[in-house]
């Protein structure tokens, strides 16, 4: 029953949420307080939220202050350079625009933090998907799924956990991951050459020759080659603009110009202090030198004092990054009713088990495989300790009973994070579809075929490499 109830719960909110019935911060609190009414145990809700929110606590207030420190370095300027070179490349093609949107996510992923990646990528492009009228969910899309792939890095979090599981040493995990890694990445980079495509296709776009013959004509302007919906002029010429979307001359309604060039809250002058800055906090943060909250306390701290050293100019850059941060923390601490909910009742304990159990004697041999099959939809459904420390010991037994080694399933169990990083449990997937003013329900209508067919090509990889 317990089974059947964990997973009626998360259908209804999955659906709710889709079908834009319910906000997800509602879906989050409501749903999972009904469903432990149904199992029983109303009584003791109070007791599984403040689990849940003890456990989360830390999340919520990392986001908060890594929301604040990365949006300060935003404003003084730091990834500046980094973003240009990205809209260099881009241009005003939506081809370039999604596959930058790709390459950028993916550097910055290296950093091993979901919404410090969300929140540059979302910075630097969303201007430009806003003025061509471009789709947003592809943007979020992409930024995911590259993010998901990086996600595997030791210090980005699931390779230390299942490490740490299986008692296993992280690079032993890791190293022979990067072929198999590699070719998920460049299936990402593919699939958002397909999406930029279409979008252009969408939108009635200059081929990719024209844009070519453009830009060896007039090389310090950047073309707007939108023809139909969304140009200019009569249809049949494109519309020029200023610089890639990367200056002032945005539309009206677009209210995300955090990377004007002619900003007031540049720091030209600082430049080399907020790189060395957060060089030591990245590096202190892998190290693991101090808790990650407590790193990002201090590093807002530090870049606030020294970049806005006046009270007023402070409390501005705090109000301007406000809203984000309700949202996110608002959200952390909703997905802890749910997360509380499920673990507290034994819901994930009965469909991990089930899971378990269902699974053909006849498929002994091959558990590396079906970790990998499973690990889509049970980190999607799970957070990654529930996965990691819960399910993936009771796999790795069952495959050590038929000569599988515990290598091979912590590896296997690394494929499904492309998926699991668009999964509701995820914070970090509401700073991104929060920046990008994206509806859930629409990401995930959008992400889930996408992540999960480049968590397949990971797993195919890796069997083919002989990896898994």
């Amino acid at each position: 029953m317990l089974t059947i109830l964990g997973f009626a719960m998360i259908a209804t909110f999955l659906v709710l949420i889709m079908m834009k019935k319910m906000s997800p911060i509602a879906a989050l609190v409501l749903i999972p307080a009904l469903f432990c009414v149904f199992v029983g145990k109303g009584a003791k809700l109070g007791d599984y939220v403040i689990d849940g929110v003890t456990s989360l606590a830390p999340t919520a207030a990392m986001l908060m202050f890594a929301i604040v420190y990365f949006g300060v370095m935003i404003d003084v300027g730091l990834f500046d350079p980094v973003v240009r070179g990205i809209l260099k490349f881009a241009k005003a093609d939506p081809m370039r625009i999604v596959v930058g949107t790709a390459v950028l996510a993916a550097i910055v992923s290296l950093d091993g933090d979901g919404s410090t990646t969300f929140m540059i990528t979302v910075s630097a492009m969303y201007p430009l998907y806003k003025r061509l009228k471009m789709s947003l969910v592809v943007m979020t899309g992409v930024a995911a799924m590259a993010n998901g792939v990086m996600n595997t890095l030791p210090w980005g979090g699931p390779t230390a956990r299942a490490a740490t599981a299986l008692k296993l040493d992280a690079s032993d995990i890791f190293v022979p991951m990067i072929p198999a890694l590699l070719v998920g990445l460049l299936g990402v980079f593919i699939l958002s050459y397909v999406l930029g495509v279409r979008e252009r296709r969408r939108l009635g776009v200059l081929t990719l020759g024209e844009i070519l013959v453009d830009e060896k004509v007039e090389e310090k302007e950047t073309e707007t080659v939108l023809v139909g919906a969304g140009g200019a002029g009569d249809g049949k010429t494109p519309a020029r603009t200023g610089g890639a979307g990367f200056g002032t001359d945005a539309d009206e309604d677009d209210d995300f110009q955090g990377l004007d060039q002619n900003r007031a809250t540049l720091r030209p002058k600082l430049l080399w202090f907020n790189f060395l800055l957060t060089v030591v906090l990245l590096t202190a943060m892998i190290m693991e030198y101090l808790p990650i909250p407590v790193l990002f306390l201090i590093g807002a701290a530090l870049a606030l004092t020294v970049n806005f050293p006046h009270i007023p100019d402070q409390k501005a850059r705090l109000a301007a990054h406000a809203d984000n941060v309700l949202n996110v923390s608002g959200m952390v601490f909703a997905a802890a009713v749910f997360t509380g909910v499920l673990q507290g009742t034994g819901m994930v304990d009965s469909m991990a088990k089930w899971m378990v159990d269902v699974i053909p004697e006849g498929m002994g041999p091959h558990m590396a495989l079906v970790t990998g099959v499973l690990s889509l939809p049970l980190t999607y459904f799970m957070s990654n300790d529930g996965f990691y420390f819960g399910v993936l010991p009771v796999l790795a037994e069952a495959g050590a009973a038929h000569g599988v080694s515990p290598l091979e399933m912590a590896r296997a169990s690394l494929v499904g994070q492309p998926l699991h990083m668009s999964s509701p449990l995820v914070p970090a997937v509401y700073v991104l579809v929060g920046m990008a003013k994206v509806e859930f329900g629409d990401h995930t209508r959008f992400v889930v075929k996408w992540a999960a067919l480049t968590s397949l090509i990971i797993l195919g990889a890796g069997i083919l490499f002989g990896i898994i």
